[in-house]
């Protein structure tokens, strides 16, 4: 079945919610299916790079919860997006480059750990998503931001499979590193947010489980709306 021969935008008002560890394709996969359906697509992992690029550039320190929380509640984050790209800002800059450094990378799991942060977030998450016709990704998007969305999507792939797309992205950003760093860091950052103590990253009991590890983003995107579509039909 082709799902993209079908006129989705039929469904309106609807909420498709996709979490998974990093570089299962989340990104990707939920831009491209919002684009599909005529939908908003809303990239939370990008709010909390955002609040740390803002923290790193400021010199705040990681640590600092409270300094962090009071940030995450006053920063302006906002998007523009196509199939193409997702484009970030705060306020009027772009940051759409800078929250994808590996310094930004390495320090977001602790600074999303914090409470304060997480709960500034998902009020502006749900805010964003309160009038449906939203696809949204992130580590608790099913979980925490949206528990009632009408799908739920948990995207998985092998670690290698991960290290290996992150290790073709950075080159692409003309980052150096290897396959054996990048496998390191996917663990370490699949350790911190599986297990911290705030919305950790975990599957929903009624989320449909892709295996992305020898898909296309193509038929990620597919998958995912055969799934929408049969949840309607």
């Amino acid at each position: 079945m082709n799902v993209s021969n079908f006129n989705l935008t039929k469904y309106r008002d609807r909420i498709v919610a996709i979490d998974g560890p990093a570089g299962s394709g989340k990104s990707t996969t939920a831009r491209m299916v919002a684009a599909k359906l005529n939908y908003s697509f809303l990239d939370t992992g990008a709010m909390y790079r955002a609040v740390t690029h803002f923290a790193l550039t400021n010199s705040i320190d990681p640590s600092d919860g409270n300094a962090l929380a009071l940030i995450s509640e006053k920063l302006d984050i906002r998007f523009e997006t196509d199939e193409e790209i997702n484009r970030v800002f705060i306020g009027d800059e772009e940051i759409t480059e800078q929250i994808r450094t590996p310094e930004v990378t390495k320090t977001v799991s602790e600074i999303s750990a914090h409470l304060g942060v997480r709960q500034a977030m998902v009020v502006k998450q749900q805010k964003i998503g309160k009038n449906g016709s939203v696809v949204a990704e992130g580590r608790d998007t099913t979980t925490v931001v949206f528990p009632d969305a009408d799908v739920k999507i948990f995207l998985n792939a092998s670690v290698k499979q991960r290290a290996q797309r992150r290790l073709i992205e950075l080159a692409k950003a003309g980052v150096s590193t290897s396959i054996e760093e990048q496998i390191a860091d996917l663990e370490r950052r699949d350790e911190y947010d599986s297990g911290r103590k705030h919305s950790p990253l975990k599957k929903a009991k009624d989320a449909y489980v892709i295996d992305t590890s020898e898909c296309t983003i193509e038929e990620q995107v597919e998958r995912v709306l055969t799934i929408f579509k049969s949840v309607f039909s």
